[in-house]
Order: structure tokens, then C-alpha cells, then sequence
């Protein structure tokens, strides 16, 4: 349950950082959204490295829920490199990211099947 409140904490500080509506400018208070944001996308972090499966259903709930945040991140990656690439202003951000995030689950396939 606590994994999914922090998840929730940071999906909250994530639209308040990206302010969709323009409700607030001060840059001092986006700064303390942005210290929090990261605050609680490491503990997020903690709690997702610590989590351990009981049982074999569990730990294939877990790979399905991996797998879907995995395709999403890509998805929304892929999204935002072809819309920015339309505009002909790619931020390096968005293929980094996505090369990071494919080259870790390489090396974390490689990894599981070398150790398990």
C-alpha cells in the first residue's frame, strides 16, 4: 500500500511541476515542487528495489505491472519524439531517456538470466 500512495505523491508532483493550467508561476515555489518531486520519486525508488515477491502469483503480478510501466514510459517517449520531431525541435531528453530505459532492461535481461 505504501508503494502505492508514493506512487500516487509522485504522480500528483508531476502534474503540479508540468503546471497544465498555469496556476502558478513564482519560481521559488516551482523549485520546492520540483525538490519534493525528486524527494519522492527516490523513495518510490527505495520501495520498488525492496519489494519481494511472496509467491508465484505474486511475483507474475509484479513482471505484468513492470511490463506495463515499461510500455507506457516507451510509449509516451516514442509519442514525444514524434511530435517534436514534426516540430522540428527535439529536446535530447526524450531519446535518452528512451535509450536508457531500453539499455537497462537489455542489461537487466541479461543479468536474470546469468544469476537465476
Amino acid at each position: 500500500m505504501k508503494e502505492i500512495i508514493i506512487g500516487i505523491v509522485v504522480f500528483v508532483l508531476l502534474v503540479a511541476v508540468v503546471n497544465p493550467f498555469e496556476i502558478w508561476m513564482p519560481d521559488m515555489f516551482a523549485m520546492t515542487l520540483v525538490g519534493l518531486l525528486a524527494a519522492a520519486s527516490a523513495l518510490f525508488a527505495v520501495f520498488v528495489l525492496s519489494e519481494r515477491g511472496g509467491d508465484e502469483r505474486d511475483a507474475f503480478h509484479r513482471m505484468l505491472a513492470d511490463r506495463y510501466a515499461f510500455l507506457a514510459g516507451a510509449g509516451v517517449l516514442v509519442i514525444g519524439i514524434v511530435i517534436e520531431s514534426f516540430r522540428h525541435s527535439l529536446d535530447m531528453w526524450l531519446p535518452l531517456a528512451l535509450g536508457a530505459m531500453v539499455l537497462v532492461k537489455i542489461i537487466g535481461l541479461l543479468y536474470g538470466r546469468r544469476h537465476y
